[in-house]
């Protein structure tokens, strides 16, 4: 009985809370008159998505091929460079201060030279949601690998285990919720990259129709563009928070 109240209530807050949200949205439109051109009012972007479906979904499918590249790119790369850097720990030494300065440099400068680079196609927008999110995923997995108990290291030297057995027995899994952590401040932030790669080269995507609908005043599209870009972030979170739960059930449990 109670988790089944749990489960309805999990589904039921977020709903309500959504739906106080839209409900200020147009009080706030209604109150203050305000016009559409400045804020339009909740069924007007509905009336947009309403009459224009097929082209909105068409701009989110060229986002989400762009945000799943860059981001399967980043995980792949920041996993085995975490790697890396938690077995040899002389490289760590070597490559994080190059590794922090370049995570340090401004992404939305670099995305014009991404463009000259890689030309106008979706490779820049690949680019830079890498760029994004490698740092984040990195970082997770390398506090995860390097923090792994002493104890359970010198047992399993004990037991004449191997390094790469010591490493996939013990300290991956050891890591595995803070690599998930990673991934779920990285899967936000990949979406944020896209849009940014998308408004320094507006051709295709969300991020180039809210650019370009904005300079055509024409802002109910640009909200209702907005509406599906946020849509998208929250069912790309709650994929990895899903993966994770499905995955790792026992870290689930702990943190409860």
């Amino acid at each position: 009985m109670l988790s089944g109240l749990r489960r309805r209530l999990a589904v039921l807050l977020p709903v309500a809370a959504c739906a106080a949200g839209i409900a200020g949205w147009w009080a706030a439109t209604v109150a203050f008159d305000i016009p559409s051109l400045f804020l339009p009012d909740p069924l007007q972007v509905a009336d947009v998505a309403r009459t224009m479906p097929g082209y909105l979904a068409g701009q989110a499918w060229v986002t989400l091929v762009e945000v799943l590249a860059g981001f399967t790119l980043a995980v792949f790369t920041g996993l085995a460079a975490a790697a890396a850097l938690a077995v040899w720990r002389p490289v760590e030494r070597a490559l994080m201060p190059p590794l922090v300065a370049l995570n340090a440099v401004p992404k939305v400068a670099v995305a014009p030279l991404f463009v000259l680079w890689l030309g106008f196609g979706p490779e820049p927008k690949i680019a830079m949601v890498w760029l994004v999110c490698v740092f984040p995923i990195l970082l997770g997995a390398l506090a995860g690998l390097t923090s792994t108990p002493t104890d359970l290291v010198e047992l399993a030297r004990s037991l004449t285990a191997s390094r790469w057995q010591t490493f996939r027995k013990i300290r991956l899994p050891h890591a595995l919720p803070q690599i998930f952590t990673g991934l779920k401040l990285s899967i936000q932030l990949a979406v944020i990259g896209a849009v940014v790669a998308e408004v320094t080269s507006p051709n295709q995507g969300l991020g180039a129709l809210i650019v370009t609908s904005a300079a055509q005043a024409d802002t109910p599209l640009a909200f209702a563009a907005i509406t599906v870009l946020a849509g998208l972030n929250v069912a790309l979170f709650y994929t990895i928070v899903a993966a994770e739960r499905l995955l790792l059930p026992w870290a689930t449990e702990v943190s409860a």
